[in-house]
């Protein structure tokens, strides 16, 4: 029982963000190592001034499927370094006009030919379920919602329903 718990912990994650001045915020995250990072929405609601949560999503499907990539290459010992990928994600409004990510599309390249590559038909089978983000984006997840006030006090609650499986 207890070696779950840990396994549960090691798992969990918690980022921090802090509003600088209108809607750009700092992000602190849960490494002490790693830079902080300001993040804004565009023009005209914020003013560009760092990358905005629907570019962060897309690049966190861009960066899991390359990196998924390397590693996939990497456990068949192929060298096939730089690893590009070019990421483009396109907004598009639903049903009650408002925003959505409505798809992403990845294009990877890597730094070898493909028959200079051992099993390269497996890593190009199996790379693409060992990417986190792009198999979580792709199935859905729930999202708790807590929203406290100033003393502290939960004013709204909710959300970690099961997404619909269609």
């Amino acid at each position: 029982m207890a070696d779950k718990q840990m396994a549960d912990q090691d798992n969990r994650f918690t980022l921090r963000l802090e509003q600088q001045q209108g809607f750009q915020f700092l992000v602190s995250w849960d490494s002490p190592d790693v830079p902080e990072l300001l993040v804004d929405e565009p023009a005209p609601l914020g003013h560009d001034t760092g990358p905005s949560p629907s570019r962060m999503l897309v690049l966190a499907v861009g960066n899991c499927l390359a990196a998924s990539l390397l590693f996939s290459l990497r456990k068949f010992k192929n060298q096939s370094e730089p690893i590009r990928a070019s990421i483009t994600g396109e907004l598009v409004r639903n049903e009650h006009n408002r925003l959505r990510i409505g798809h992403v599309e990845v294009e990877l390249q890597m730094g070898a030919a493909a028959d200079q590559l051992q099993h390269l038909d497996r890593v190009l089978e199996q790379f693409e379920d060992f990417c986190v983000v792009t198999e979580s984006v792709r199935h859905g997840f729930p999202v708790a919602v807590t929203v406290r006030d100033g003393s502290g006090t939960i004013v709204k609650q909710g959300g970690m329903e099961a997404p619909i499986e269609g």
